[in-house]
């Protein structure tokens, strides 16, 4: 079985790659499954790298931390200053073999300055006392601030010391940042059997664990202690929200030992959110059969097996589903989907009225009800079927993401003046390409694929290809019309799992097939090419999005000279983990203080593409108290939207097409990275200092200063832009001669 593997483009967003580090020998290694436990429990939704640096133990020595920990990493060290230059890290939080966690770490994962630590409040022997940084104490070290002179600062005094005046050792001078007492709270303070107190996140002990006279601490440890399918139950019985990869662990093993329907779901659930979607059914379908009492897990079993192209048995799962009133309208709205998916579009517009029936507010139903609803009058007429153009594309409808309805029109501009059904025949990318599809397809002079992020694997995920084209093998190698891929890019999140096998074969029959392959960056390019057998890799090709080149293709509106004095901005939350990781409320600050120094100088407003980009504008008004006016992209035409970026100033955007669109109407542009996408762009342009990592630091000033700059002399930023924009547009056009060729377009 192959399994899913992360995509790691850390160095190129800035994602910040953060371990917990422990160091042992032979004598301390049996105290880390409590301490493991520990972190688990009191941690839920936090998994990274637990790294044990141990002085040369078998690689057996950590078979039992394995079994509890996804992540646990054996790495050879002499010390447990090792921590500071542990390299493939930026961020290390450092405990003890003596530790037990006890409560949230959130505020250590989050620090990003210098190096955290407590400095304790010891005797000094003398009567009075000392602060001191104790050497088996907690440490957050940012790599960046650990330079050699800290390093050898830090192993001449072995991190603690003190400079006779009360205060910790100058080993640390300029590079210590105090934690609060709680995350390094020592059992010496609780003498007496004293209870140990609520607040307390982290527990050292500095004698035995089973010292007399500290029962309540002990008690605090021996909670931890407990076999491995106890922890497991335990982790899997937590309320909230779980790290995947932590559930992915526990559950399985449980499911094994422990079986019960619940689990089996959790299990399958888990699965599919790591688009392990043959896993899920693998679980679930044994167990749940046609069950009536077990809705959801016949939702979830559907829903995997729609993940996998199995549409047929998904249908039946599903209306197993839809026999209980509380599953209903859900199992409806998905039945609608599954229909459209598979172009029977009378079918689902009456199982979306079936779930409105049951649930007359149901949003995903009635979405599914307006978007199958029978077409008004007859279309205009159409070419014939040998003059069109296939657009296979994702045709956003509604309050969807803006930049998804820009894109198609603008890919169709390249070809021809009118965007229309007269002279193109649309096929949407998420429909299943069956025997009727594969004969419209080759009934056209050309078909295009594209533009946008298409190579993803969990957008509407299906088993024929793994990637966001529903079509088989099989049916595309007898795509007999000319096939060109069309700025089309590899969309894969930093961080992102999945599984590469599926995904690589269909690419290679599509690279076979196609007359030109064109991508819509560099770093997308090199992606795809590694995917590909050596004979195919030249064939992959550089197609700028077109969105980036509309002064070009409409020359009318898009080339304004008259401006606003406007500032927009644009962020996005799909997902929101792998964008930001632990530093959303560090952006959220950093962000804020940009903002406030940017009102000064413009009107700022927001830019919302789709109605789940407002977070920002709601969040930075809770946490900051700051307001933003609203432009809701989502809701405007396409025209409307050009027009907006094109009277604007500068755009400081997120999303691909937050950057492209205004780019290619000739308005500055600075992106926030949280995509490797964003700075594929940049890199391509030759503009790399235009992006910000979400996760830097300095963002807020940096942003601010880098704004100021283009508001400080417009016209030369608006030229830079131009000129960034000459190559794009002579890559397009030579392109775009050579398919006017290929499709005999006049």
């Amino acid at each position: 079985m192959t399994r899913s593997s992360a995509d790691d483009r850390s160095t190129i967003t800035g994602r910040r790659r953060i371990a917990f580090a422990v160091h042992t020998d032979q004598d301390r290694i049996s105290a880390l499954p409590a301490l493991i436990r520990s972190l688990v429990l009191t941690n839920p939704g936090v998994c990274e790298d637990f790294v044990v640096l141990h002085p040369g133990l078998p690689d057996a020595s950590f078979d039992a931390l394995r079994r509890l920990h996804p992540r646990v990493v054996a790495h050879r060290a002499d010390s447990r200053l090792d921590v500071l230059g542990l390299d493939g890290y930026d961020t290390v939080v450092a405990l003890s073999p003596a530790m037990v966690v006890l409560g949230d770490l959130g505020d250590l994962l989050r620090l990003r300055h210098g190096i955290g630590a407590v400095s304790q409040l010891l005797p000094d022997g003398e009567g009075g006392e000392r602060r001191a940084v104790l050497p088996d104490g907690l440490l957050v070290v940012q790599r960046t601030d650990v330079d050699d002179a800290v390093k050898a600062r830090l192993t001449g005094l072995g991190i603690t010391g003190d400079g006779g005046n009360g205060r910790p050792s100058t080993a640390l001078d300029g590079v210590l940042t105090p934690a609060d007492a709680r995350y390094d709270f020592l059992t010496s303070r609780l003498y007496d059997d004293t209870p140990v107190p609520p607040h307390v996140a982290v527990l050292r002990f500095t004698g035995a664990f089973d010292e007399p006279g500290y029962a309540p601490a002990a008690e605090a440890r021996r909670r931890f202690e407990m076999s491995d399918d106890d922890f497991r139950a335990a982790y899997c019985a937590l309320p909230g929200d779980k790290h995947p990869d932590l559930l992915a662990h526990c559950a399985p093993p449980l499911l094994e030992a422990r079986p019960s329907l619940d689990l089996a779901r959790t299990v399958a659930d888990v699965y599919r959110r790591q688009n392990r979607h043959d896993e899920a059914v693998a679980v679930l379908a044994p167990v749940v059969a046609d069950r009536l009492d077990a809705p959801r897990c016949q939702e979830t079993l559907a829903l995997s097996l729609m993940a996998l192209s199995r549409y047929d048995e998904a249908e039946a799962h599903l209306l197993l589903a839809a026999a209980s009133p509380d599953a209903a309208p859900r199992a409806f709205a998905q039945l609608a989907r599954l229909a459209w998916l598979c172009g029977r579009g009378e079918d689902a517009h009456a199982y979306a009225r079936d779930g409105l029936e049951a649930d007359p507010t149901d949003s995903g139903c009635h979405g599914w009800y307006v978007r199958t609803r029978p077409a008004g009058p007859e279309p205009r007429e159409t070419a014939p079927a040998a003059e069109q153009l296939a657009h296979v594309a994702l045709f956003a409808e509604g309050r969807e993401n803006a930049g998804d309805k820009v894109l198609p029109e603008a890919v169709r501009m390249c070809f021809d003046t009118d965007t229309g059904p007269y002279r193109w025949y649309q096929q949407p990318v998420h429909r299943l390409v069956d025997e009727a599809v594969l004969e419209q397809l080759n009934a056209r002079r050309g078909v295009v694929v594209g533009g946008g992020g298409l190579f993803l694997p969990d957008t509407s995920p299906n088993g024929n290809s793994h990637w966001q084209w529903n079509v088989p093998d099989d049916l595309l190698a007898r795509i007999t019309a000319p096939l060109a891929v069309f700025a089309v890019g590899y969309n894969v999140f930093d961080g992102q799992l999945y599984r590469r096998g599926r995904f690589a074969e269909s690419l290679r029959v599509l690279v076979e097939r196609s007359a030109f392959f064109g991508l819509r960056n560099h770093g997308s390019i090199d992606r795809v090419r590694e995917l590909l057998p050596a004979e195919l890799r030249d064939r992959v090709r550089y197609q700028p999005c077109p969105t980036t080149v509309a002064r070009y293709l409409d020359p009318g509106p898009a080339d304004r000279t008259e401006r606003n004095d406007t500032v927009l901005v644009n962020c996005a939350y799909d997902r929101a983990g792998l964008r930001f990781g632990h530093d959303y409320g560090h952006f959220l600050a950093q962000m804020a203080t940009a903002l406030r120094n940017l009102r000064d100088r413009a009107d700022v407003r927001y830019a919302a593409h789709m109605p789940a980009d407002e977070k920002f504008v709601h969040d930075l008004r809770r946490e900051h108290g700051l307001s933003l006016p609203v432009e809701r992209l989502y809701d405007m035409s396409n025209d409307r939207i050009r027009e907006l970026y094109g009277r604007s100033r500068l755009v400081i955007g997120m999303r691909g097409h937050a950057g492209m669109i205004p780019f290619g109407c000739g308005t500055p542009i600075l992106s926030l990275v949280s995509h490797p996408k964003l700075a594929y762009f940049l890199s391509d342009i030759g503009r790399r200092e235009w992006g910000l990592s979400v996760h830097d630091r300095e963002l807020g000033p940096r942003l601010a200063e880098r704004a100021g700059a283009v508001l400080d002399d417009h016209p030369a930023a608006v030229a830079d832009v131009h000129r960034a924009q000459e190559f794009l547009w002579k890559t397009t056009r030579s392109n775009i001669d050579e398919l006017r060729g290929t499709f005999d377009l006049a």
